[in-house]
Order: structure tokens, then sequence, then C-alpha cells
């Protein structure tokens, strides 16, 4: 898609405060690595309106939060963020714009708009693509602008140069939009919309890009990513992504059990870019509670999964989403989780108290776990997975793994482990080097370039 970029005239000279300085945008991006991957394209849609980027929301001419709510704890911190930003409002004039899911909340966008005036612009996900229409109303209307509507279509704005990225070697492609799944617990369906797959045209011309710009490594984006549903299924995609030129390591997230095909866990044992690790949240262990939270699958099919994409791609690490304390979650439903973990064995986790979320099916619930029970389940997980995570560590103890270099002295393997490194030849990042493991932490392991 082509933009039309009416408002392209380079930023309005009353943002210039210095003297002719082109005006300045930061973006604070909350959540997923989706929302990571909107950040970067916004960024260059403020590249190309005139804008260059800010090392600090203190001197930016616009401030963008690219907000995230699975869980309350992110909207405090974005509200929290948000004062501060109106204090600095009385002292220095700048743009101030809330993008992303929180305001496609029910009620949030009516609740920023009355109690935080100071916000000048507040837009959705599905119409981040006019954020350059939207800023200029703000800077040459003078308007406070909210819009949270979306069209049938969310246009993809992947021809807009991206004006950064935190590894210039590595990056995020959206192959899909939105989830179908409707999980008791999760309000992304209800802000992200229903699913939405990119063509296979679009996703391997963008992927060809980046491999032109230096990228090695590319991650597949979509909320339920392994449901695509494009010209071709995921394996299939995987398949044609594997054929790009100069790409040397290929990951995806976030998958969903019940679509990890057998033909997808083939495509990993067969395709040499495809990193054997994989994300693939259990949310609970327990049948009754996975049947409750809508997932699908029950703890048996988890399992079972599991020993099979094991059984064809020895080593692959597996890492999840565990949530503690679901409405009604019982001392028999926490074991049955904790009895996952042992079998299974996960190499990482994030592990959740469960969080209400107005709008889903799991906030009318009256049957909740007590906040004391919550923490010490949360405690007795964290507990059984620390020292699992340990041992698979220790497992790389005096074994020689190829690295792919993100700064001097630290990269990560292909089972996404990451790796702290002394140096002993010159090196760049995005390079795949040998490095020997000698020292392993929970969360890291140690060694010397080879």
């Amino acid at each position: 898609m082509t933009l039309d970029f009416r408002y392209k005239l380079t930023a309005r000279n009353d943002l210039l405060s210095d003297g002719g300085r082109r005006p300045r945008f930061f973006i604070r991006t909350y959540g997923c690595q989706m929302n990571e991957r909107d950040s970067e394209k916004m960024a260059g849609l403020l590249v190309q309106m005139g804008f260059v980027a800010a090392q600090s929301q203190d001197i930016a001419d616009v401030v963008l939060y690219n907000t995230c709510c699975v869980r309350e704890s992110a909207e405090d911190k974005v509200l929290g963020h948000l004062s501060v930003l109106r204090r600095q409002k009385t002292e220095r004039q700048f743009v101030l714009a809330v993008g992303g899911c929180m305001p496609q909340q029910k009620n949030m966008e009516q609740l920023l708009w009355d109690k935080h005036k100071y916000v000048d612009l507040i837009f959705g996900t599905g119409n981040r693509h006019r954020l350059p229409e939207f800023l200029w109303r703000v800077i040459e209307g003078g308007e406070r602008v909210c819009d949270i509507s979306e069209g049938d279509e969310l246009p993809e704005i992947g021809d807009i140069d991206v004006a950064s990225r935190e590894y210039a070697f590595k990056a995020g492609v959206n192959i899909m939009y939105g989830c179908d799944n409707f999980c008791s617990y999760c309000i992304v369906p209800h802000v992200r919309g229903r699913e939405r797959s990119r063509s296979v045209k679009d996703i391997l011309e963008e992927i060809r890009v980046l491999a032109n710009d230096g990228v090695k490594e590319i991650m597949l984006l979509g909320q339920n990513v392994n449901s695509y549903a494009g010209e071709v299924n995921f394996s299939e995609l995987l398949k044609l992504v594997h054929d790009v030129e100069g790409i040397k390591r290929i990951r995806f997230m976030t998958s969903h059990p019940k679509d990890f095909s057998d033909e997808l866990i083939a495509a990993m044992r067969d395709l040499p870019k495809v990193c054997k690790s994989v994300h693939l949240p259990l949310q609970a262990g327990s049948t009754r509670v996975l049947a409750d939270m809508n997932r699908m699958y029950t703890k048996d099919e988890y399992i079972a999964l599991v020993m099979r994409l094991k059984e064809a791609v020895p080593n692959v690490a597996i890492s999840t989403d565990i949530i503690v304390a679901y409405p009604g979650e019982t001392d028999d439903d926490f074991e049955d989780t904790l009895d996952v973990v042992r079998r299974v064995r996960f190499s990482g986790a994030f592990t959740f108290i469960y969080s209400k979320r107005s709008g889903t099916p799991a906030a009318e619930r009256t049957d909740l776990v007590s906040r004391k029970v919550a923490n010490e389940r949360f405690d007795r997980l964290t507990a059984e997975l620390y020292p699992i995570m340990t041992e698979i560590n220790e497992a790389k103890i005096g074994k020689v793994f190829d690295v792919m270099v993100e700064e001097n002295g630290r990269g990560r393997m292909d089972d996404h482990t990451l790796v702290h490194f002394i140096a002993t030849q010159s090196m760049t990042a995005g390079e795949i080097i040998p490095v020997r493991i000698d020292e392993a932490k929970t969360f890291y392991v140690t060694g010397v370039s080879v």
C-alpha cells in the first residue's frame, strides 16, 4: 500500500523551538513484540513527516505511548507515566499521544478523554496507519483528536521505512493481526479484532527488503501465529520464508497449542533456519480450568503435543505462559499445573497472577482466589520452574554452540538462550560464532568464543 503523505510538509515551524532544528519524537512501547513492531512502523511514519527520534521524552516535541492492556499492571504504568507528562506540559509545549490496545477497551477511551484532557491524541491499533493525519490535525488544526475506529481491512504499513530497530540484524514481521480464540480471561480479541492474515506476497516482500537491509533473523509475529490463513498454511509459509536469501534464523510467536500441527513439527525438524525454540502458552495445567478458560485443549493433549515435538526436534527449548489463581482454581487444579511443569521441563516461563480484564467473561466471576493464596501459589510455581531452567542451562556446560552476536560480549543460541561471552576475536552484530559454555545461571549462560 502507498500512503498519501499530504502531511509530509515537514513539521510546523512553531514546533521548532531551537531556531530551525528538526522536531523530535519519542515513542514508549508497552506490551508484546507486535507492539514493538507497530512502534517501529509508526516511527517510520514520523520520520517521513520530517521528525527525528529523541533520546528522551523530556526533550521530544511529540511523545507517543503505544499501550498494552493485557494486564492491569500495564495500564497502571501508562497512567502513572502520563501523570508525569501532565506536569511537564505546564512547563513546555509538546504533543502527547496515546495509542495501541489500551484506548480500545470498554470505557477507557472515554476515561482518557474526560480525565486526561492534557492528552492531545488518542487512537487505536486498527488505525495506526492514520497517525500522520491525526498528528497533523493536532499540530496544524489545533484539534484534540480521539479516534479508535478501524475498517474491515487494516492497511499494512510495511512499505514504510523503519526509523530504527533495537538490533539492525533482526526484525519482527507481522503475518497476521487479531485473534479468534476468545479465551475467557483475555481482552486481546476485543481490542485487536478478529484474525486477519496478510498475503504471502506482502510478507515475503517485506522480508526480502529486510534481508537486503542486513537483517539476518526474522521473527514472524501474530497473536496466534500458527493459525495463519493466507494463501498457504503456516507450515508452508515457513518454507517460503526459509528460501529468502540472506536470512539465517527464523523464529515465530505466539503459538496456540490447538493449532500446533504435526506438519508444523515436521517443518521445525526439516528446516535448518527455523530455530529450535517454541513459545507455547500453557496458561493452566488443569483440564477443568483450561475448559473454563476456553483454551480448547486438555492437560493430556498439551503434554502429548510437547512429547511429539521433543521426539521430532531433539533439544527443542519450550517456553510458556502460566496464569496463577484463575477464578475458581483449587489446590488440585494448581497441582495439575505443577505436574505439567515437572513433566514438560520448560526452558523459560512468563508467570502471572490472574488479572481481571473488564469486558471478558472471567471478569464476571465472583469465585476469586484470595491474594494470600495467589501469592503462595505464585511462589511455589517459580520454585518449581527456576531449578528446572537452571538444570537445562547446566547441561550446556562444556559444549560449543552457535551464537548470534547481538552486541559486544552478548548473543543468543538457536534455542534463544542468552549467552554472555568473552570474545577472543573481533566480531560484528548479526555474525554467528561458536561459543564454549563454561558456566550456567537460571536465565543465561556464560562462555568464551572459540
